[in-house]
């Protein structure tokens, strides 16, 4: 699970022209991997009820910051977490998350 996301599909924040979102975005992007890293960790050690919440923290936060498509797959991640659905799939659903948040940028020439 390290590939890196292709630079071609980088996703910027719906706020990237915002001057008093800049910082704040910029921290919230910042801040992904370890997100990311967090999910990855809950799965692994099969920690469905800190997965939920962590899932659940970054839907609202995306959509904050300006990354909807990251709210919708961490919706996704959160339901399937919830559910508890094969292993196999929550995996595929947070390993789509984690690319989309290794692929999160404040702005378009910050790639």
């Amino acid at each position: 699970m390290n590939a890196t996301p292709d630079a071609s599909r980088h996703i910027v924040s719906e706020l990237a022209s915002d001057p008093d979102m800049v910082e704040l975005v910029e921290f919230f992007v910042h801040e992904l991997p370890a997100r990311a890293a967090a999910l990855e960790t809950c799965l692994a050690q099969g920690d469905y009820k800190q997965l939920v919440r962590l899932a659940h923290q970054l839907k609202g936060a995306a959509g904050g910051y300006g990354f909807p498509t990251i709210t919708e797959k961490a919706a996704v991640v959160e339901q399937k977490a919830r559910d508890r659905v094969a292993p196999e799939e929550i995996s595929s659903a947070i390993w789509e998350l984690i690319c989309m948040c290794r692929a999160a940028r404040t702005r378009p020439d910050n790639a």
